[in-house]
């Protein structure tokens, strides 16, 4: 058994080359070989949102706090809200972020593929975002 404390693990700034705006992620748990799945809180500010990005095994989004968007290629930009819960397939081109006036922070929990978790791909523009 392991209990990681909180506030034990340092929060990060989502990277410029793969968020527009303002983006905190704070680990929560990443399982020891030979399991996979890792997870994050992640708190977008306003208008704040992931580049288009796959998974190889998928993505969870539980969405705890305030009013955000996803989008799935091809498909329309919903609204998502606290308690919503998001499954994103394999391999599935998506993006997800806060609403223009609202922060919205959502737990992310995916799985390693060969060492990998995310293939980040160009950023959302404005007009994408706007839906």
């Amino acid at each position: 058994m392991q209990i990681t404390r909180n506030g034990s693990q340092p929060s990060g700034r989502g990277p410029a080359e793969y968020f527009t705006g303002t983006v905190r992620v704070d680990p929560l748990f990443a399982a020891p070989e030979p399991a996979r799945v890792a997870g994050a809180s992640v708190t977008f500010e306003p208008g704040a949102r992931t580049a288009w990005h796959t998974h190889p095994l998928g993505q969870t989004l539980i969405v705890t706090s305030g009013c955000g968007r996803v989008q799935r290629e091809g498909g329309p930009v919903e609204e998502i809200r606290p308690g919503d819960v998001v499954w994103f397939t394999p391999g599935e081109r998506h993006w997800h972020g806060a609403s223009p006036s609202t922060a919205m922070t959502h737990i992310a929990i995916q799985e390693k593929l060969d060492g990998k978790v995310v293939e980040w791909l160009e950023h959302v523009t404005d007009a994408e975002y706007a839906g």
